[in-house]
C-alpha cells in the first residue's frame, strides 16, 4: 500500500489558502482540521470554509473533525464533497451509524482516537471504517512533539488490519517530521499528516522527502 502525505493547512498562511493549496499539489490529500473550541480548546474553520476549499483545492480534502456532536455535523462535510471525513471516537454517539451515513453520501469514513483512547474496542468494527487516525499528539494545536508512546496502539491496529486483509488507511497526525515519520511507518502507518514540516520549507521538496523517508521505513509485506 503506498504511503500518503497529507499536509495540514493548519500550518498554512490563512490569508492565502488558494496559493498555499497549489504549493502542496504534489501531496496526496490536504488535511483540514475542524475545531469547535468545545471538543478541543481551539477554534479553526467550519463548513463554509471547507465548501470554498473544495472549490479551489487541486487535491482531495481529508477533513478531520475535532468537534462535539459529529453525528449531527459530519454528514455536511461529506455533502460538501470532502473525499474523507474523520470524526473522533470520543465524541460520536454511534460511530458505526455515522460511518455508514458518511459512506452512503460518498465520502470515506474515518475514526480518530486521542493518545489516551484504547484501540481494542474498535478492532472488531474495523470493516466499518476506511481510515483510522491515531493521534500522535493531544488534538487541538499544531506544532506539538510526536508522542512515541502511541506506537504500540498503531502496531496493534496495523496487525489487525493486516490479519483481516482490510483496506483501512492508518493515519498519524501530530509532530510528524522527517525525524519521526519513519517511526510511524515502521509501526504500520501509511497516511501521514504533516503541518509545519511541509509549509516551513519548500513544500514540494518536503513532501517528496517525507514520502521517501516513509517508504524507506515501510516493511515489505
Amino acid at each position: 500500500m503506498p504511503n500518503r502525505i497529507n499536509p495540514s493547512i493548519l500550518a498554512a498562511d490563512f490569508a492565502n489558502f488558494e496559493t498555499e493549496l497549489n504549493r502542496i499539489s504534489t501531496a496526496d490529500l490536504v488535511h483540514v482540521d475542524i475545531m469547535d473550541n468545545h471538543f478541543v480548546p481551539n477554534l479553526t474553520f467550519g463548513l463554509p470554509m471547507v465548501q470554498r476549499l473544495q472549490e479551489v483545492s487541486p487535491i482531495p480534502l481529508d477533513v478531520h473533525l475535532m468537534i462535539d456532536d459529529p453525528d449531527r455535523w459530519a454528514p455536511g462535510y461529506a455533502e460538501a464533497g470532502a473525499f474523507s471525513v474523520t470524526f473522533h471516537a470520543e465524541a460520536a454517539a454511534d460511530a458505526v451509524a455515522l460511518a455508514r451515513t458518511l459512506r452512503g453520501i460518498g465520502a470515506r469514513a474515518g475514526i480518530a482516537l486521542k493518545p489516551g483512547t484504547a484501540i481494542e474496542p474498535y478492532l472488531e468494527l474495523l470493516p466499518e471504517f476506511d481510515q483510522v487516525l491515531i493521534m500522535t499528539v493531544e488534538p487541538g494545536f499544531g506544532g506539538q512533539s510526536f508522542m512515541e508512546s502511541t506506537m504500540p496502539k498503531l502496531r496493534t491496529l496495523s496487525g489487525a488490519v493486516e490479519a483481516r486483509g482490510l483496506d483501512v488507511w492508518m493515519q498519524v497526525d501530530g509532530g510528524v517530521t522527517v525525524d519521526t515519520i519513519g517511526i510511524a511507518a515502521e509501526a504500520g502507518a501509511n497516511t501521514f499528516v504533516a503541518g509545519s514540516a511541509v509549509f516551513r520549507g519548500d513544500p514540494a521538496e518536503q513532501i517528496a522527502l517525507l514520502r521517501a523517508t516513509a517508504d524507506a521505513h515501510t516493511h515489505a509485506h
